[in-house]
């Protein structure tokens, strides 16, 4: 059955003032950096609700939100998370990265210890759900993948419009986070994505950025 249709209270803007706020996201997301050194002070409990929120209202395949926040500032879960993420990057940098990703790599200056996943006070785990039971039938979410990249991406843009560092954390593979946080066998583990403010002496790679003309392509038309 189609859904009840309501009217889309949409705030038009001028031409001007849509340029003036471009500018205002375009110049803060400029300065977004991956926070590989947090500090411990802690971030309330309903702040990041209300960022987890925000990437909850992210569009999804047929709004199925295929997707599961798990918020962790418990400190004995987190530091069971460093270690078994910490044993999983130690194979993978001895054996199973090949050496051109080595090499990649290595301007940033990682490695397999990850202290900042017990020094953040949030761990925010990202779960993709294929499918769900419903009436006791399998039912499959569309789009897992794309949806539940959207959602993150909100969740990150978010926190740091409000003044949070994050990183986002992807230990391959993954399965101890649904292991350690008890997530059933259809929900799995997307990112995990520490939260928190940085280090006062935090330091971030000076890298340059890819330019924007490597990414946007025109195809204009005739009105253009």
């Amino acid at each position: 059955m189609p859904a009840r249709m309501i009217p889309y209270d949409f705030p038009r803007r001028s031409d001007e003032e849509m340029r003036a706020r471009a500018d205002i996201v375009l110049a803060d997301m400029a300065t977004r950096r991956s926070c590989r050194f947090f500090s411990d002070e802690p971030v309330a409990r309903d702040l990041i609700e209300k960022l987890v929120a925000v990437g909850h209202s992210a569009p999804s395949g047929a709004n199925r939100k295929p997707w599961r926040f798990v918020a962790v500032d418990d400190p004995k879960l987190k530091h069971e998370i460093r270690l078994a993420a910490e044993q999983e990057e130690r194979d993978n940098y001895d054996r199973r990265f090949p050496q051109k990703w080595l090499d990649m790599l290595e301007p940033i200056g990682t490695d397999a210890h990850k202290p900042f996943l017990e020094i953040a006070p949030w761990l925010v785990v990202m779960f993709r759900i294929d499918w769900e039971m419903e009436d006791g039938e399998r039912v499959l979410n569309y789009y897992p993948a794309e949806s539940v990249g959207i959602a993150a991406g909100m969740f990150l843009m978010a926190c740091h419009q409000v003044g949070l560092a994050t990183l986002t954390h992807t230990p391959n593979p993954m399965k101890f986070l649904r292991e350690l946080l008890g997530r059933p066998s259809n929900e799995k583990p997307f990112l995990l994505i520490p939260v928190g403010y940085p280090a006062t002496d935090c330091t971030v790679p000076d890298l340059p950025k890819k330019p924007l003309r490597d990414a946007l392509q025109w195809n204009h038309g005739t009105g253009g």
